[in-house]
């Protein structure tokens, strides 16, 4: 095989990977894959909040980000994972999902249609955004939280694509 007919190839495949399956295999715009997180509710929405790391285990700060959107909105799993919880905490619907390599994502006020020990994919509706998460700037605040163990993490971390990068060929 030639060497302009390799590198065609390779690039082929690289794409492949890159861009992921074609029309016929996407799913829902809210859930087109791009890595293996995606936003969760559809948009992107809007950022009405961002990470104030804790100053301290119990300082203050803001635990992760809140995300606009209209109450009633549908929640959905950021990422493949399993429901380890779905209830009430401190008289908040809250919903958690433990993701490989020790992460922890959570979504509140979210009335739940999942239960713990629920195997979820990414976009999984995990239920529906209530109102109640102070202060939001808009009709409802979805608040997105990852942590990996007890270090709290920012969540728009996860969306950010894999890097891919071409390195030179060289025949031999």
């Amino acid at each position: 095989m030639s060497r302009v007919r390799v590198a065609v190839v390779v690039l082929a495949l690289l794409w492949g990977v890159v861009a992921g399956p074609g029309p016929a295999a996407a799913a829902p715009p809210a859930a087109v894959p791009v890595g293996l997180y995606g936003w969760p509710v559809p948009g992107p929405p809007v950022l009405g909040r961002v990470l104030d790391p804790e100053a301290g285990r119990y300082g203050p700060g803001h635990r992760g980000v809140d995300l606009v959107a209209a109450v009633g909105t549908t929640v959905l799993a950021a990422g493949p994972g399993v429901v380890v919880f779905a209830g009430q905490v401190a008289g908040r619907p809250v919903v958690s999902v433990d993701h490989a390599g020790g992460l922890r994502t959570t979504y509140e006020p979210v009335t739940a249609v999942v239960a713990a020990g629920q195997p979820v994919a990414r976009g999984t509706p995990l239920g529906t955004l209530l109102t109640g998460h102070a202060p939001c700037p808009g009709e409802a605040c979805l608040h997105w939280g990852l942590r990996r163990g007890e270090v709290y993490l920012d969540p728009l971390t996860l969306l950010v694509p894999p890097r891919v990068r071409l390195l030179p060929w060289e025949p031999g």
